[in-house]
């Protein structure tokens, strides 16, 4: 009975999974399809598969829609706002979980509480700082304020990454003469990794999808990211779903490359952080 019991248990959970596995993917598969089939047989047979493999769609919007400026202006935005909030935020994620000094819990406190502010809340503050320092429609302004994203969610990462690293290193190279910045850089940065990945993973897709900002701290065609061209080709492409699905494809798939790339140390830092932090 017991048995019986536990086999269907078993059945139940494969389904639950099997349902939540088809549920989040085939949306995702069924535009990167889309993007392949013409109009007619979008229209005539929605969720079948292509009769055949067509990079038209793609060649018109990157030739017709300066899809490439969009696609490098997101690129350049996501990497270098990443790039540089990692160091930084990898920087206070060490002191706070290596050392201790007066009102720690109540500064790490702050950066988390940041998850309860609405990001449109500060549009206001961040718009007259981009304008007093002239960088109002410029990309480089928008990677300005992409790098205060993900500040609480990256805190919390790294900060339970750093604590999971033996505090007995950094006491033995100390010994052998080893600075602050040499404990460090050479020593717990790169025994972080997994965190660094995740949390930079986070940084990279939100900084990738962002649409409120962009669209607020820029105005010319040259300085519009992906998220932004995706709005305006709903108008232009609205009864043309094939351009319309390759535009989506190509917004989607570095997500899902970068995260498959790195799904490992993902995964190894999510499991560090549920049994150190």
């Amino acid at each position: 009975m017991k048995k019986g019991k536990k086999i269907f248990v078993k059945i139940f959970m494969y389904a639950v999974l099997l349902f939540t596995i088809v549920i989040s993917i085939f949306p995702i598969l069924w535009v990167i399809m889309s993007a392949f089939k013409t109009n007619a047989q979008i229209l005539g047979n929605p969720f079948s598969l292509p009769t055949g493999i067509s990079f038209g769609a793609f060649k018109y919007i990157f030739k017709n829609y300066n899809f490439h400026i969009y696609t490098l202006n997101s690129l350049l935005i996501s990497t270098s706002a990443t790039v540089i909030s990692l160091i930084i935020y990898a920087m206070g994620g060490y002191v706070i979980a290596k050392f201790r000094f007066p009102g720690k819990n109540f500064i790490f406190a702050l950066f988390t509480i940041t998850l309860l502010v609405p990001a449109q809340s500060k549009a206001q503050p961040l718009f007259s700082l981009i304008m007093k320092i002239n960088l109002y429609d410029n990309i480089w302004g928008v990677a300005l304020v992409y790098i205060s994203f993900g500040l609480a969610m990256s805190m919390f990462i790294l900060k339970s990454t750093f604590m999971s690293i033996p505090k007995s290193l950094d006491e033995a190279a100390a010994i052998e003469g080893a600075g602050f910045f040499t404990v460090f850089w050479k020593i717990n940065l790169p025994l972080a990794k997994n965190g660094l990945a995740t949390a930079g993973i986070l940084m990279f897709l939100n900084n990738w999808n962002e649409y409120f900002y962009a669209s607020l701290l820029t105005s010319a065609d040259r300085n519009r990211t992906l998220p932004i061209a995706l709005q305006f080709f709903n108008e232009a492409f609205s009864y043309d779903y094939t351009r319309l699905f390759a535009a989506l494809t190509i917004v989607v798939i570095p997500g899902i490359v970068l995260y498959a790339l790195s799904q490992e140390q993902v995964q190894a830092s999510v499991a560090a952080t549920g049994v150190k932090g």
